[in-house]
């Protein structure tokens, strides 16, 4: 009888083996199928564009602040590097106070604006949800964590998403978005962004087909129709940091057409020139025709924001040629009473490699592609930085002629000529040591470093700003009350 019983017993235990094994692959296969029904996070259609409302510049404006300065931070991309040396900006500026009008302020208090690319579009899009609480978390939620590391993780070990990933319609940035929804941006979207005012956080991305900058700010939204404030703030993120090739587009629907959309006058007059007018502007103007276009280009793919404008300068120069000139624009903002425009553009820019200069076989195919985009897209910058410089002259009349009219201008302060330009570059090439240059310069752009790096990127951006000649004369004009009317 024992022995019948222990015959019986272990004969079940390949039955029971079996069984589990069977229920486990049962269990994968269906999870793999209702993944594939995977499907991205469609953006909202909207029935009736409302040219006041939405996540709009002038919606921004908190009539509490001093609005005789005008300051703009552009964030550069380079994964986890330009995040961090981002941070280290926010950082001097939360320590810098300047007394305006009497009053002693932090300079970080008097932030307007603020232009992300790919990794800089991170700390952008955290400071602006999150404010103060950046300097809490922000380090152990996003700069220190091995965001890279968790990404490959749910790609390769989950079952789940392995269905995901084989939906034509949900691929690896969908996925990416949604990690940093629920683990870095708390589900935020860009009405948060909204309901909580200055600054204005601009994320920049890239038009994988044409070529073109897009902006995710209401006005691009109306163009196609579409509802920003419902948007997460995670997948403009992901939009704006999908490097081609090791990321897919994240895409958007375009329902151009059905909202009685009304393009602005500035740019119905760039698209209908007289004579006299920039081909710049009419090519710019030019380049949203394909979006108002639903029924040949219904869906709109992202990549990189990288790939237009490294820098998120663009959107500075881009806007202006639009509006036609900067005072058009200041009054369109309603800032008519700037007296000061600070642009701080920080560049967590790459070295160039050239080991290849000293090998006479072909380089490999990997080595080609890194310096097709690293060079492409140092010149780019230069060439940006440069454009801007020599455009403020031409700035400061147009406001002048402007605010002033036709008579005689006063340039003394607080006068209608009283206007000056700030152009503050936080990048690495001011740094002497030229070890110390090369080590950022060669950090990787992934999302993720060492903990020792982040914080040598955070000290370097303080040290280049307290040498900075044009940061100092900021606060020195500042503080001299040269601002005050």
């Amino acid at each position: 009888m024992n022995g019948f019983a222990t015959r019986m017993h272990t004969g079940d235990v390949p039955s029971s083996i079996h069984l589990r094994s069977f229920f486990r692959l049962f269990g994968i296969v269906m999870l793999i199928s209702l993944a594939g029904c995977a499907h991205y996070s469609i953006n909202q259609k909207m029935t009736q564009c409302d040219p006041l409302g939405g996540y709009r510049g002038r919606n921004l404006i908190d009539p509490e602040t001093d609005d005789s300065i005008l300051l703009m931070l552009t964030f550069s991309g380079g994964g986890t590097r330009a995040a961090a040396f981002s941070y280290g900006v926010l950082e001097t500026f939360r320590d810098t106070t300047v007394s305006i009008n009497g009053h002693d302020k932090r300079l970080l208090d008097e932030v307007d604006w603020i232009s992300g690319v790919s990794g800089g579009s991170f700390t952008a899009a955290y400071y602006g949800l999150f404010r103060e609480r950046i300097f809490e978390d922000f380090e152990s939620r996003f700069l220190k964590k091995d965001i890279q590391g968790d990404l490959a993780r749910a790609i390769l070990f989950n079952p789940y998403n392995w269905g995901k990933l084989f939906s034509a319609y949900y691929d690896r940035s969908d996925l990416a978005a949604e990690y940093y929804d629920k683990n870095v941006f708390d589900g935020r979207t860009f009405g948060d962004l909204l309901a909580r005012k200055r600054p204005m956080i601009v994320i920049n991305a890239t038009d994988m087909v044409h070529g073109t900058r897009f902006a995710f700010i209401q006005d691009a939204f109306d163009v196609i129709c579409s509802d920003l404030s419902s948007f997460p703030v995670a997948r403009a993120c992901a939009a704006s940091s999908a490097v081609p090739i090791v990321l897919t587009p994240i895409t958007l629907r375009n329902y151009a057409g059905n909202c009685g959309y009304e393009m602005p006058p500035p740019l119905m007059q760039a698209m209908h020139p007289p004579r006299d007018i920039s081909s710049r502007r009419f090519d710019l103007a030019n380049s949203l025709l394909p979006l108002l276009d639903s029924k040949q280009k219904p869906f709109i793919h992202l990549v990189d924001g990288g790939v237009a404008d490294n820098l998120g300068l663009r959107a500075v120069l881009e806007r202006v040629t639009l509006m036609g000139d900067s005072w058009t624009t200041l009054k369109y903002a309603t800032m008519e009473n700037v007296h000061k425009i600070v642009i701080v553009v920080v560049n967590a820019e790459t070295e160039i490699d050239d080991k290849w200069d000293r090998f006479e076989k072909v380089p490999p195919f990997s080595a080609m592609l890194d310096s097709y985009s690293s060079i492409a897209i140092a010149r780019y910058n230069t060439e940006t930085v440069a454009l801007l410089r020599e455009t403020f002259p031409r700035w400061v009349e147009e406001i002048r002629r402007g605010r002033c009219g036709d008579g005689k201008i006063s340039t003394e302060p607080g006068s209608c000529g009283d206007i000056e330009f700030y152009l503050v570059e936080v990048n690495f090439e001011a740094l002497d040591d030229e070890a110390e240059r090369s080590f950022f310069k060669r950090l990787p752009t992934s999302f993720v470093l060492k903990p020792e790096e982040v914080d040598r990127l955070r000290d370097a951006a303080r040290r280049i700003l307290a040498e900075s000649k044009e940061f100092q004369r900021l606060i020195q004009d500042i503080q001299q009350g040269r601002e005050t009317r």
